[in-house]
């Protein structure tokens, strides 16, 4: 059947002429085909050849002829979807694949069809469908889904170098801040941190109804070090305290670095009895081991609990005058 018999058929309907037919078959797609499957023939009008870029009807009039141009990672969910509607598993039948050109290039169609004639069983006998070139589009959708993924990775990219930026932002502001805080020497609690720390406590205290005692302590004829052997042996007396010291203390506790040799300790939750306790403890301890200096070290200690209503440079004043008193009395002493 050709293309001027095909015509003929539809012209037998009332009112049809040929212009009309050309009409119809030319707006409903970029081509038709229609596929006798009791006889396996297949029509394809001029339109179809013309899409694919070959001379009409200068191909095999059969399904194989359509099988051979189908694109080869496309063709096995082309036929299951084309078994799937023939058999009834699938209402529909649309679809789009690749479908070869003259040139030996890949075009893109959409392909639907309609079984239009059944036999007495039911079985398919006629099938009509058209194809629509949509290579245009769906090279527009792959470039914007290219375009899109590559927006992602790039937004993406952006997104983990601003959390690494923004991650050693942290870092660097608490490195800074723990420079601020931190005695350059000793690298406990510096001046600036024990005051904030201290009115902090000072208030907790206040709130809550707790104790809370500090500890001043220095190290007795502390100037003989410096004097005798140099103050890099006497900040590494200092630097060698502050670690002997800081293993005597809780998590909760503060070891500050006031100034020279002085050291404050801030115990919350500590009596000025229990406070005792901690400063012997400390006494005892640097007596027994010692510090690697060429002098024997002892320390003295002054002790203040903190009173309702009372400031933190009140509380202050009184451990550094309780130290003091423990100076005149001999030194080697914990004074209240």
């Amino acid at each position: 059947m050709n293309e001027d018999s095909y015509r003929q058929q539809y012209q037998q309907l009332p009112d049809v002429t040929d212009d009309v037919v050309q009409a119809i078959i030319d707006l409903v797609s970029d081509g038709i085909w229609d596929w006798h499957i009791d006889t396996g023939y297949v029509y394809r009008n001029s339109g179809w050849y013309r899409m694919l870029g070959y001379e009409p009807h200068s191909l095999d009039n059969d399904v194989l002829t359509w099988e051979s141009l189908i694109h080869p990672e496309d063709l096995t969910r082309v036929m299951l979807h084309f078994d799937d509607y023939l058999s009834g598993r699938s209402p529909c039948y649309r679809i789009e694949y690749r479908c070869r050109t003259s040139g030996g290039d890949y075009l893109w169609i959409e392909d639907c069809a309609h079984i239009v004639t059944r036999l007495p069983d039911g079985a398919p006998a006629r099938m009509i469908g058209a194809h629509r070139d949509i290579h245009d589009k769906k090279l527009y959708f792959e470039t914007l889904v290219s375009t899109n993924k590559s927006l992602a990775l790039l937004v993406d990219e952006c997104t983990q170098e601003l959390r690494h930026t923004n991650e050693e932002l942290h870092r660097q502001v608490e490195e800074n801040r723990r420079l601020a805080e931190t005695d350059s020497l000793t690298q406990v609690a510096n001046r600036y941190r024990l005051e904030q720390t201290l009115r902090h406590e000072c208030e907790r205290a206040k709130r809550f109804n707790h104790a809370l005692s500090i500890v001043t302590l220095d190290i007795d004829e502390f100037k003989q070090i410096n004097d005798l052997y140099g103050h890099c042996a006497g900040d590494q007396t200092l630097v060698e305290l502050a670690n002997q010291v800081k293993h005597q203390l809780r998590e909760i506790d503060t070891l500050a670095r006031w100034g020279g040799d002085e050291f404050i300790l801030i115990l919350p939750s500590t009596s000025l009895q229990d406070a005792h306790r901690v400063a012997e403890k400390i006494r005892a301890h640097i007596a027994e081991v010692g510090l690697q200096t060429p002098l024997p070290i002892t320390l003295s200690f002054g002790l203040a609990e903190y009173l309702p209503g009372e400031g933190s440079h009140q509380l202050l004043n009184r451990a550094d005058g309780a130290l003091y008193r423990a100076k005149r009395l001999g030194k080697n002493l914990i004074s209240e």
